[in-house]
């Protein structure tokens, strides 16, 4: 479960937590140690869900949302159910399960109580010898000999069909099912048992090759480490090291597997800034560009904004994203935890030597007080320019030559939060196709921060923020121009779709590699 925490609340602006801060190093224990007897995992799952629900209720930019008077109801149906989960509970394993159960009633990836335990340290992960893949229904994609053979499609397991078992095993405890991409990053969870009590594990599957099927028991043991890159290439592929490329002439291959960069991976896209630059008349008569954001689950938006500067041109990325989002408001949640964040932050930024994001901050910080002061819930940002008076589509005096090239944008099933803000920008320009699968979705709840529960064994998610008028609606993803649901997301197979796209183009010079981008 590694991947989960990972990937959870990672938001979109340079101000918010790194997949570091969020996630709990392998085998990680609270300080304290983990509760001892059943009693003891019972009253931590009942204290933690309570005290996450209160902080939520106190801080969440949703609790006081005029455009949602939904929330508070379903925080509160939310509340109820993780607390009847834990009332039943009895171990380490039910306990992950009752926050788990809690948090996806919110229904709301920002937000939500996360263990700060990895799950290994309650139960090692078991698997029947095989990793499953979704590709439109599941497949296995790579198997121990013996227990299946890839390509197999899972028709149903103990007699129920098995996107109903996804739904009721899976979905009820991470994920939205409502959001296409989650199915292509979760339904592969239905073969990875962590001890769920809530969830008993399949038993007896029915797999269908050549149009033929049969049922085998299943043999559950630990998953060994060996499988964990199939469990991961599974929904994404073997991404490649962040940079630019070129596999083939004028064929141009930009890598963005994240959006959280290390030190190393800074200085990897200050290099494919100066690159593009540098290069921009070789793009400008490239066959294609493919951006890879294979892996890519969010962080800061940053990153893809300036690669689009580069690519397309700052001034025309800036008019249009100002009239994609001229009604965009932003609503800061005026609460007491909300200010003491900024403020903190502010004064973090200040001793690293960040003035300028200091500064940033310290003005959140000052408006949420002032906001709070005249008894208002939230410090209101507004768009206050005016309307544009040009068409934003038209280049003006001094916008560098147009790049008019085939993009192709290579989109995974946990593409989510900074990563959707990557192809808002790049789908400004018509040259821009998306390749792969569906992506996830975010609500309009964005700026998380990280709460410790007391006891340290979780972690309370709370977005600070919410956008009103926002181009792209809550819970609305993005569905790929090209699906490409073969098993392999390798880059061959995507370089062969791209291939396959630009010979059907016309005047086109360009050879077909024969890959067959829509059967697994």
């Amino acid at each position: 479960m590694k991947r989960l925490f990972a990937s959870l609340a990672l938001c979109c602006t340079a101000l918010c937590p790194t997949p570091a801060a969020l996630a709990a190093p392998p085998g990680a224990q609270p300080a304290a140690g983990l509760p001892a007897t059943p009693q003891d995992w019972r009253l931590a799952a009942l204290r933690d869900i309570e005290a996450g629900y209160r902080v939520t209720l106190d801080n969440h930019a949703g609790a006081r949302d005029p455009h949602n008077p939904a929330f508070l109801a379903n925080l509160g149906a939310a509340r109820a159910h993780g607390l009847a989960l834990a009332a039943r509970v009895t171990n380490g394993s039910g306990y992950l399960a009752a926050l788990l159960g809690f948090t996806n009633r919110i229904h709301d990836g920002h937000a939500g109580v996360y263990p700060a335990i990895d799950f290994d340290t309650v139960q090692q992960a078991e698997w029947p010898g095989f990793v499953a893949a979704w590709r439109g229904e599941l497949y296995v994609y790579k198997a121990e000999e013996g227990a299946a053979s890839a390509g197999e499609r899972i028709v149903s397991c103990d007699g129920v069909p098995v996107r109903r078992l996804i739904e009721d095993k899976v979905f009820a405890f991470m994920g939205r099912s409502d959001e296409e991409g989650q199915w292509w990053d979760h339904a592969h969870d239905l073969f990875r048992d962590w001890g769920n009590p809530f969830a008993p594990r399949p038993q007896r599957c029915v797999f269908e090759a050549n149009g033929r099927q049969g049922e085998r028991a299943l043999r559950w043991r630990t998953m060994p480490q060996s499988a964990t890159g199939w469990w991961y290439e599974s929904v994404r592929g073997a991404p490649l090291p962040l940079g630019l490329s070129e596999p083939r002439p004028k064929l141009f291959w930009v890598a963005m597997p994240t959006f959280n960069p290390n030190e190393q991976e800074r200085k990897a896209y200050r290099e494919l800034y100066r690159q593009v630059q540098a290069g921009r008349e070789r793009l400008l008569g490239a066959d294609a560009v493919v951006i890879d954001l294979r892996a890519n689950g969010g962080g800061s938006s940053l990153w893809s904004l300036d690669f689009a500067k580069a690519l397309w041109g700052e001034d025309r990325v800036t008019r249009r994203r100002a009239a994609h989002g001229a009604r965009t408001e932003v609503w800061y949640r005026a609460s007491p935890g909300n200010i003491a964040y900024f403020q903190k932050m502010a004064q973090e930024k200040t001793a690293q030597g960040e003035t300028a994001v200091a500064e940033i901050v310290n003005t959140y910080a000052q408006n949420l007080l002032a906001a709070r002061s005249a008894g208002q819930d939230y410090y209101i940002s507004k768009n206050d320019a005016p309307p544009p008076a040009l068409d934003p589509t038209v280049d003006q005096p001094g916008d560098p030559a147009p790049f008019m090239r085939p993009t192709y944008v290579i989109v995974p099933g946990d593409c989510a939060s900074a990563c959707l803000d990557a192809i808002d920008y790049f789908k400004l320009f018509p040259n821009t196709k998306l390749v792969g699968a569906p992506s996830s979705a975010d609500s309009t709840y964005m700026e998380v921060r990280v709460e410790q529960l007391p006891g340290g064994l979780a972690r309370v998610i709370v977005p600070t923020k919410l956008y009103v008028h926002r181009p792209r609606g809550n819970g609305a993803f993005y569905r790929p121009d090209i699906p490409v649901t073969a098993l392999d997301w390798s880059t061959a197979t995507f370089l062969g779709v791209v291939e396959q796209d630009l010979a059907r183009l016309p005047g086109s010079s360009t050879s077909v590699a024969g890959v067959d981008a829509a059967q697994p």
